[in-house]
């Protein structure tokens, strides 16, 4: 059976989260080619937030992406699509150009619940300039029904191309993706539906595939599952398990053995228990990535204790 999702790949946008985007240009360029070569539609190349509204002091190319930068180090096209993703408040739509003189061809929105409609009005800006559009509603697993219902309302009348189910805190299970998903469905019929996984109990692939069968057809991924915290799931694993003539493994191996190894040694991401812990909670990474940051990186018993009494309240993602 030919099946018809797209994998975006988000291991410079996502894993930019672990190293705050220190990408060499060569290693963007091998992955840019391998992913054309191996049949991946999308490559989220960065953020296109701006500089000026988030105070940068210092130049960061992948997190404030710029049209002209992009022209230089992509000089050519291939196979591969490219995205960028934005944050409500964060991005000056005085950066964007119209799609026919950028590099992008889709622009993602990320937001709360509770942003909807800002996200949906970015949306329709983007939608207006020719590109292909996404919402991502983050920290899907604390919002409430009647929260959900009311935002669906709005995005019915959005030109948005794709909405997400976003497991922010890789707390939810097979289960709980295929409810969300017939939720989705249900209430916004004429929209396509993407997934975006995080791997805190190992539970990314098979929440992927799940919304896949269950008809969910953009599908986020990186490379050697390097993304925020726990990761992602990995590129290489749905390109190897999905059924598409055009998919080949070898050009994402190529990327791994020649850049990520190395990488892994530098930086840490992937199933570690303090993530584990977190997503087990439903809670949202932060306290287990400043506590890897710590002396106690490893005492994990002293990390159980500290999230699960009561008199540590620890931020709620509504926060």
């Amino acid at each position: 059976m030919e099946h018809n999702g797209k994998i975006i790949d988000c291991t410079i946008r996502d894993g930019g989260l672990i190293n705050n985007w220190d990408f060499s240009v060569e290693f963007v360029q091998d992955l840019y080619n391998g992913l054309s070569a191996a049949g991946v539609e999308y490559m989220e190349i960065g953020y296109k937030n701006s500089p000026k509204l988030l105070q940068a002091t210092e130049p960061n190319p992948w997190r404030f992406l710029d049209d002209n930068f992009l022209k230089e180090i992509i000089p050519e096209k291939k196979f591969t699509k490219l995205s960028a993703l934005v944050d409500i408040g964060r991005v000056d739509p005085n950066d964007i150009l119209p799609r026919e003189q950028s590099m992008l061809d889709m622009i993602r929105v990320a937001c709360y619940i509770r942003e909807v409609d800002k996200g949906l009005e970015l949306i329709k800006m983007f939608h207006d300039l020719g590109y292909e559009t996404s919402l991502n509603i983050m920290a899907l697993s604390s919002v409430p029904e009647n929260q959900l219902i009311e935002a669906f309302e709005m995005v019915k009348k959005s030109p948005v191309d794709v909405v997400y189910i976003v497991d922010s805190f890789g707390s939810l299970d097979p289960a709980d993706i295929e409810h969300q998903v017939k939720k989705f469905q249900a209430m916004i019929p004429s929209k396509q539906l993407g997934i975006h996984t995080h791997n805190n109990m190992q539970l990314a692939f098979a929440n992927t595939l799940t919304a896949m069968r269950n008809g969910v057809t953009f599908l986020d991924s990186s490379v050697y599952g390097m993304g925020r915290a726990a990761g992602n799931c990995n590129t290489e694993l749905l390109v190897s398990y999905i059924p598409k003539p055009s998919y080949e493994i070898k050009p994402i191996l190529g990327v791994i053995e020649k850049h990520m190894l190395e990488m892994r040694q530098k930086w840490e991401w992937g199933y570690i228990i303090p993530y584990m812990i977190s997503g087990v909670l439903n809670e949202h990474p932060r306290v287990a990535m400043a506590y890897r940051d710590s002396e106690d990186r490893d005492k994990f018993v002293d990390f159980y204790d500290k999230v699960t009494s009561p008199e540590v309240t620890t931020s709620p993602a509504s926060k």
